[in-house]
């Protein structure tokens, strides 16, 4: 969001972590925040709507709308081998055409094979027209929610490519931990480049390190023409820092990502590959879970999903379940104590249901545990358990007041991070492979692949990893969970 002045909002809010998202505005037709920063239990939110990437905006001006598509379309425009080096395409060598004509519908013969997607294909990123900044989940740019076209580039396979199949070394490297789908996208890639007539294909072990480790047995193939790499943010950035130096040395060398993290926590797409199955496995946790709540005396259920900074799969889990009673998400801060906290409202389910489930994401709640002050292999803080912590916290609290209670903790972590992709995610994983391959012959670089509003498109690593995807607490999904579950605010 690009603005012409900052806009700020105080008000209190709960401890928690700094976040990029979208809240709509207390008693306000101004524009909504587009960053929120929370900070002590008795805080203030200070909210700033402020451009850091983009020109400023004077929305008295006629032509700001043009501006903005200017500098919409700079910022998504895809780095191409062209830009730095002088190269000439030459004819696909990617082909679905049979030996004999195709026949049309009509039953007249088909000349020519239509399955090719042109240069100048756009899809729109974003389709919802908002009347007003006060609609659920407006994302607006102007003060009165003013429509403007954002294209972003379409994804596929090309007439022209930019590389002489015959000669390419391909890498193939993932980073970070296991997620359903991920050998579907490695089987894809592998064999699209050997339908353009790739022979030469590498997978690179352990990551990063396996770029710069001697003795690992793929670094003395250090010379590659395409590398397709698999992860999250992290990962894209240091794909992108691999493709920048790649263009400061003029090689022709193409990188091509595929987003990669079971948390659905990628900016600008739909979903990413094993989240469906991730929400589909969490279904039998909670359902072991509500079985032994309900078979129990005063039972409460209790399920810690995968969310270190987003909780999609803790509220998509929560939503399909229908048996969850609280879901907590690090989106949204909580109280444990209290008049209004987490507890009080469990004391209310076991007198009247006699049983509750309570889903937590991995990441919410941190603001009530001490840090450990350590990170893992990838760089990220080590949480402390919140499942752990909520579990004595309940047990502790039930004891004081008097109360029986039986509390059972179920942490499913690989048994949701290991499972085979279901339908869903094995076509998209398919669709990811195919279309990261298409990228790179295409002369693409410095991109990755995904769906946007069912779409599937490029877009430049920088655009998806300025900050984690988030939930909304004003969205319409969020607000559905909600109404699932029945839970107060727990403030």
């Amino acid at each position: 969001m690009a603005l012409a002045s900052s806009v700020e909002f105080a008000g209190p809010i709960g401890s928690g972590q700094n976040h990029l998202a979208c809240f709509g505005m207390p008693s306000s037709r101004r524009l909504r925040c587009v960053g929120y920063e929370k900070k002590s239990r008795i805080g203030q939110l200070v909210v700033r709507a402020v451009s850091v990437d983009r020109p400023q905006l004077d929305f008295s001006n006629p032509d700001w709308k043009k501006q903005f598509q200017e500098d919409f379309d700079m910022r998504f425009s895809l780095p191409h081998l062209r830009d730095v080096i002088d190269l000439e395409p030459r004819p696909t060598t990617f082909s679905l055409k049979s030996r004999t004509p195709l026949q049309n519908v009509n039953g007249t013969m088909q000349e020519s094979w239509n399955g090719y997607v042109n240069d100048d294909d756009r899809a729109l990123l974003k389709v919802i027209r908002f009347a007003s900044p006060t609609s659920a989940g407006a994302d607006c740019i102007d003060p009165d929610c003013s429509w403007v076209e954002q294209w972003v580039h379409r994804a596929g396979p090309r007439k022209q490519i930019y590389f002489e199949p015959q000669y390419v070394k391909a890498g193939i490297v993932t980073c970070g931990g296991l997620c359903p789908g991920l050998n579907d996208v490695i089987r894809q890639i592998v064999l699209t480049l050997e339908k353009y007539g790739v022979k030469n294909i590498v997978g690179i072990q352990h990551g990063f390190r396996g770029f710069f480790e001697d003795h690992l047995s793929e670094v003395p193939a250090r010379r590659l023409d395409m590398l397709f790499v698999l992860g999250g943010n992290g990962t894209h950035a240091g794909a992108n820092a691999i493709h920048e130096e790649c263009r400061k040395r003029k090689l022709q060398v193409s990188i091509v990502c595929v987003p990669k993290t079971i948390d659905n926590d990628i900016l600008l797409m739909d979903k990413t590959f094993g989240f469906d199955t991730a929400v589909e496995a969490a279904q039998r946790a909670i359902n072991s879970a509500y079985i032994e709540a309900h078979s129990a005396f005063h039972g409460i259920g209790l399920v810690k999903l995968m969310g270190r900074s987003s909780g999609f799969i803790t509220m998509h889990a929560t939503l399909s379940s229908g048996q969850v009673d609280i879901c907590l998400i690090p989106e949204v801060p909580f109280s444990l104590n209290g008049q209004h906290g987490v507890l009080q409202h469990l004391e209310h389910l076991i007198e009247t249901k006699g049983f509750a489930l309570i889903c937590v994401a991995e990441g919410a709640g941190q603001e009530h545990l001490q840090k450990l002050n350590a990170t893992d292999a990838s760089g990220n803080m080590v949480l402390s358990d919140i499942g752990v912590h909520l579990q004595q916290k309940i047990k502790s609290h039930f004891k004081e007041i008097g109360v029986h209670s039986d509390v059972k903790y179920i942490d499913p972590t690989y048994m949701v991070r290991a499972v085979r992709a279901n339908a869903s995610d094995a076509i998209l994983c398919t669709v990811l492979g195919q279309n990261a391959v298409h990228g790179a012959f295409a002369g693409f670089s410095g991109i990755t692949t995904g769906v946007c509003n069912t779409h599937n498109v490029y877009l430049p690593i920088p655009e998806v990893i300025k900050s984690t995807r988030f939930i909304d607490p004003n969205s319409r999904m969020w607000h559905r969970c909600l109404t699932s579950t029945g839970q107060p605010d727990f403030q």
